[in-house]
């Protein structure tokens, strides 16, 4: 694809030499899906041992003559490896859609919860040097056990219900110790939650409910792409009409609140029918779970070259 002001430019982390995992996988077909929708792919390697900065991960992007549209599609970045990649990519006039600042706000639930409090769970944060006496508090301000346990990027929900889920205060304090050492999931930080009872007609590993919950990329203002968060055939996967519209319409009001440009949010529905925001996440870094990849890719290419051809819209 030609470079130009309408086109987009995409820094893909898909490295065959990587071991295989849903999260490979996930990243090389949604780099394939941005190739396909005309979008121009760029590789990154996944950290800075071999090429040293992020001058030297991106000594092959051609600097723009005109401020461009791009994302990046990989693994969740530390703080540090965002802006330094921001920063590069800003020189070659390539325009990520978060700022460092953005992106924090949308991947880190205790920066995101503030502003969605009414929206989801009752949550609180832990101190790490807490206490029993202090984890029992921090349980009863959420409402009491059983509580959701995560760290203030990710969960350990692949290891099943009770590597996540604290019946007495001595199971959250041990779920805490694990997760502290977890730095790529706590980031020093574990955040205790209401547990929430989702609609469900299956379990996964370690008898995880796979609740009904679905995925929402929201691309300044509109919801570019909406799936179901699990694999395989599951009779709540479907939503009507009706379920549709409140779920976009929560996603969208959700990412308003964070105020990230590009979002991935997490909507769920309780046994009792009613709709919650489960989490926020960069939606660089989101897995599509089952949203249609060539629809999403096709959608954001669009919206971001007319964007870019808008003066009124360039940032």
């Amino acid at each position: 694809m030609a470079e130009g002001r309408s086109g987009v430019i995409v820094l893909s982390e898909a490295a065959e030499q990587l071991p295989p995992s849903a999260s490979a996988r996930d990243i090389a077909a949604s780099t394939e899906a941005a190739r396909l929708a005309g979008c121009r792919v760029f590789f990154l390697p996944p950290d800075f041992e071999r090429c040293g900065d992020a001058e030297g991960a991106l000594w092959h992007v051609p600097a723009q003559p005109t401020p461009m549209p791009a994302f990046w599609v990989g693994y969740i970045p530390s703080p540090e490896r965002y802006a330094a990649i921001y920063e590069a990519t800003r020189a070659r006039n390539l325009l990520l859609p978060n700022t460092p600042a953005q992106h924090l706000d949308a991947q880190e639930f205790d920066r995101a919860y503030p502003l969605l409090n009414d929206l989801t769970p009752a949550s609180a944060v832990v101190p790490v040097a807490a206490d029993l006496r202090e984890l029992s508090a921090a349980a009863d301000a959420v409402g009491g056990f059983p509580v959701f346990v995560k760290g203030a990027v990710q969960s350990r929900k692949a290891k099943g219900w009770r590597a996540c889920v604290a019946e007495n205060a001595d199971e959250l304090a041990a779920l805490v110790a694990a997760l502290l050492w977890l730095e790529n999931r706590s980031r020093g930080r574990v955040v205790l939650r209401r547990l929430a009872r989702l609609r469900h007609s299956r379990v996964g590993p370690g008898d995880f409910p796979l609740g009904r919950e679905f995925r929402a990329f929201v691309y300044r203002g509109a919801v570019v792409g909406l799936g179901y968060y699990w694999e395989g055939d599951d009779p709540l996967a479907r939503l009507s009409p009706d379920e549709e519209r409140t779920v976009r319409a929560l996603a969208a009001e959700a990412a308003r609140r964070v105020g990230a440009p590009y979002v991935a949010v997490d909507i769920g529905q309780e046994e009792g029918g009613g709709w919650l925001v489960v989490e926020t996440g960069d939606a660089q870094f989101s897995g599509l779970s089952r949203v249609p990849r060539l629809e999403l890719w096709s959608a954001l290419r669009r919206r971001a070259a007319e964007r870019a051809n808008d003066p009124a819209g360039a940032r």
